[in-house]
């Protein structure tokens, strides 16, 4: 198992697209196991983007991500940062292929609608900064017997 941090961007919220992309995961099997709606401060902003400190886009994105609320959200499941990525799809939303949120949702390289972890090393780094210690819910799932079959363990 895997969890994974996504974040709704703010123009997933404003466009009132929550409800439809966490259905997107709940739909896939994956398991919530931590949830927040916040308006983002700076410094947690910056922490979160330092890799991209310096670029010409830095500033912008800070100012985005901090301009309205977000929910930020631990999915966990088999494979859960890939599989998450592939529901994500590329970038750039008119580059992004049909059935993921960035295709079926986006118009915009900047106005991308989410964030998810793309690596095992990020997904623990973010969700330390963004939920810390003991800010995840561990249960077991009773549908997860319904979504895995005993051999995918």
């Amino acid at each position: 198992m895997e969890t994974t941090l996504i974040i709704l961007k703010p123009d997933a919220v404003q466009r009132g697209l929550m409800g439809r992309l966490i259905g997107r995961f709940e739909a896939k099997g994956l398991q919530f196991v931590g949830m927040k709606y916040m308006m983002v401060p700076k410094g947690l902003a910056e922490k979160h983007y330092a890799e991209h400190a310096g670029k010409p886009f830095y500033d912008g994105l800070i100012g985005f991500v901090t301009s309205s609320p977000v929910l930020v959200m631990a999915i966990r499941g088999i494979n859960a940062i890939a599989v998450c990525r592939k529901l994500i799809g590329a970038t750039n939303g008119q580059k992004a292929e049909p059935g993921t949120i960035r295709g079926d949702f986006g118009m915009s390289g900047g106005y991308n609608l989410i964030h998810g972890s793309d690596s095992p090393e990020s997904a623990e780094r973010e969700l330390a900064l963004w939920f810390g210690d003991g800010g995840l819910i561990d249960f077991k799932s009773t549908l997860e017997e319904w979504v895995y079959d005993p051999s995918d363990y």
